[in-house]
C-alpha cells in the first residue's frame, strides 16, 4: 500500500503513531467548553452568541472557529419563526357585500357611482389618479390626483363629486376593497351623506369593470405618446 502511495513504510508509522498536533487538541478543548455553554441555554445559542459566551469567559478563540467547531459537532440553534397574525383583519377586509350583482347600468344619473385608484407617471414621478364616475352617463364626476395612495386622496375625490352633482340620499357607490376605501373616515363620509356602499367580490375586477376600462381607455389614449409636464 505504501509503494502505490507513494510514501515510505517509515514514513507511515511515523505519522500514525504521531501525537495530536496543538491546535487539534485546542480544538478538543474548545468543544468541550462549546458543548458547555450550548447545553446550558439548552441550544437556544448560534455560534456568534457561543463565540461571544466563551470571549466574556476568557478564551481567546476567533468567531469563525467557533462556527467551524460547531458545524463539526452538528449543533444547531433552535430558532422558533414568531408569526404575526391579524385575523380581525382578513375578516374586516372580506366583509361587505356586492350591492351590483346584477350589473345593471342605472336608468338616471346620481343613482349608481363607481370609483377607483390607478398610476401615472408625470414629470418622471408616479402618481396616484383617484375617479368616481356616474355609471348612468359614464362622465367622470370627480378626480384627485396625488403622489401616495392614501384614504385622503378618496376623501377629496369622493368631496369633490358630491360638492359638484349634490345626488340625493340612498345613492349607491361601487369600489374595490382597497383600503383607501375601507378606512374609517371614508366610511364616516359616505355615512353622514346617506351613501350605500357596494363592494367588487375578493378577487373579482369585472365587478368594477367601468372604471377599470376608464383607466384602460386613459392610459392607452392620453399617457402612452404625450409626457405631461404637470398636472394638466
Amino acid at each position: 500500500m505504501c509503494f502505490w502511495l507513494g510514501v515510505s513504510r517509515s514514513g507511515y508509522y511515523d505519522w500514525r503513531n504521531r501525537k495530536d498536533s496543538n491546535r487539534t487538541s485546542e480544538d478538543a478543548m474548545l468543544k468541550i467548553e462549546i458543548q458547555k455553554v450550548y447545553d446550558k441555554v439548552e441550544g437556544r445559542y448560534g455560534s456568534p452568541r457561543v463565540w461571544k459566551t466563551l470571549q466574556n469567559q476568557g478564551f481567546s478563540v476567533s468567531r469563525k472557529r467557533v462556527a467551524r467547531l460547531m458545524q463539526e459537532m452538528g449543533l444547531i440553534a433552535r430558532v422558533t419563526r414568531v408569526t404575526y397574525r391579524a385575523p380581525g383583519m382578513r375578516r374586516f377586509l372580506a366583509s361587505g357585500e356586492n350591492l351590483r350583482s346584477d350589473g345593471a347600468v342605472p336608468e338616471a344619473k346620481n343613482k349608481v357611482w363607481v370609483a377607483d385608484v390607478t398610476y401615472l407617471k408625470v414629470k418622471k414621478q408616479w402618481h396616484y389618479l383617484s375617479a368616481v364616475m356616474d355609471l348612468h352617463s359614464r362622465r367622470i364626476v370627480g378626480w384627485s390626483l396625488d403622489t401616495k395612495r392614501t384614504t385622503e386622496v378618496t376623501k377629496r375625490t369622493l368631496a369633490t363629486a358630491i360638492k359638484k352633482r349634490k345626488p340625493e340620499k340612498g345613492l349607491m357607490l361601487h369600489t374595490d376593497r382597497g383600503v383607501e376605501y375601507r378606512g374609517a373616515e371614508y366610511q364616516k363620509d359616505l355615512k353622514r351623506h346617506g351613501i350605500l356602499h357596494s363592494l367588487s367580490r375578493p378577487g373579482k375586477c369585472t365587478d368594477n369593470a367601468h372604471m377599470e376600462s376608464f383607466f384602460h381607455t386613459l392610459k392607452a389614449e392620453l399617457m402612452i405618446f404625450p409626457r405631461f409636464n404637470g398636472h394638466q
